[in-house]
């Protein structure tokens, strides 16, 4: 008759100290040198029953730099050793010598968070230098991209060299970036090479290249300064964006700076939350939160950013007003139209 697997595997849990290191190992993972002060064994004695349990697919390891960390892993062996495993943990979790090891089980969890704890109380006045040092100063910002739906469509409008769209790419569905200069789209072009999700098209703003609905999100980030006509860009913008879409405004607060207008060509010297009011109202869009953003370490003026939306609502009282004044029009004159949308010619993929 061939020896059954269980029969071995029975032999494995029947050694008492085996059972103690799988019973600990369960609640925890932990070090050799942890496995020898909760038992109170020499490494000898647990390293040898350590490569037992491995061989027999007990055991999950997690290596962190030099140090190895065991846990039992239950996902090693079959339902049927699960259920073996299960009587005999209910059998030595009874014995008063377990009680013990998991006392200097805990007794040993705790050490581990005094030293962490001690760390942070050392380092309290340097933490956030010593975070910087290790991990730079944007990471906790980018990783609140990972917030992002995985499917959003991103209008990056003003896209320049594609900084900001690169850094969108891994975390949504598509993004498409749009500018007017062939150069700066020229240099996005080489900067994005490895973003498959990333679409470039050449257009002006104020006629976008871009489908009715096509964005979930849009952007316009240090953009707004520039146009001669913000109002129509916002219209635009709106036009693109889906019900219910979105609109993320970065620019510049009021500012006296008038040597921007000759260095930079800005044409508008900033935005107060009236001024941004009374120009997505007449784009269609309602207006959310503006807020003024902290100083960094830029010397030009402060910025603010502005969250939007496209409503349903205020749609359709869009298209009945457009509706009210192309009849009016009709009456005037056959041939004049005030109220279409712009045609769109098909968008130029960069």
């Amino acid at each position: 008759m061939t020896r059954p697997p269980i029969l071995d595997q029975v032999a494995v849990l029947c050694d008492p100290t085996r059972a103690r290191i799988l019973l600990v190992l369960e609640r925890h993972e932990l070090t050799v040198g942890e496995i020898c002060e909760v038992l109170v064994l020499p490494q000898s004695t647990v390293s040898r029953h350590l490569k037992h349990l491995l061989d027999q697919g007990w055991l999950g390891v997690r290596h962190e730099g030099t140090r190895r960390f065991y846990r039992l892993d239950l996902d090693g062996v079959s339902p049927t050793e699960r259920r073996v495993w299960m009587l005999v943990q209910e059998g030595v979790a009874a014995d008063p010598s377990s009680a013990h090891d998991l006392e200097r089980l805990e007794a040993a969890m705790e050490r581990r968070r005094e030293r962490s704890k001690s760390f942070f109380e050392g380092a309290a006045e340097q933490w956030g230098e010593l975070r910087r040092e290790l991990f730079g100063s944007r990471f906790d910002l980018l990783a609140l991209l990972a917030l992002l739906e995985s499917d959003l469509v991103v209008g990056d409008l003003g896209c320049g060299t594609g900084e900001l769209a690169g850094t969108l790419a891994p975390y949504v569905g598509k993004v498409i970036g749009i500018d007017s200069s062939r150069e700066m789209l020229a240099s996005a072009r080489r900067n994005l090479d490895s973003c498959g999700n990333v679409e470039l098209r050449h257009g002006g703003l104020e006629h976008l290249p871009l489908e009715n609905g096509e964005l979930d999100v849009a952007l316009l980030l240090l953009v707004l300064h520039h146009l001669p006509d913000p109002a129509r860009v916002l219209g635009e913008v709106r036009r693109s964006l889906r019900p219910g879409g979105r609109l993320l405004v970065v620019d510049m607060l009021p500012h006296n700076d008038e040597s921007l207008r000759e260095s930079m060509g800005h044409v508008w010297m900033g935005f107060g939350r009236d001024d941004l009011a009374e120009q997505f109202q007449q784009a269609g869009l309602s207006l959310g939160a503006v807020r003024a953003l902290p100083r960094g370490e830029g010397q030009g003026p402060q910025l603010f950013v502005a969250t939007a939306f496209c409503s349903e609502g205020r749609i359709r009282a869009l298209e009945q007003k457009r509706n009210t004044a192309t009849v009016a029009a009709g009456r005037l004159a056959a041939d004049l139209d005030a109220t279409d949308e712009p045609e769109l010619a098909e968008p130029e993929i960069f």
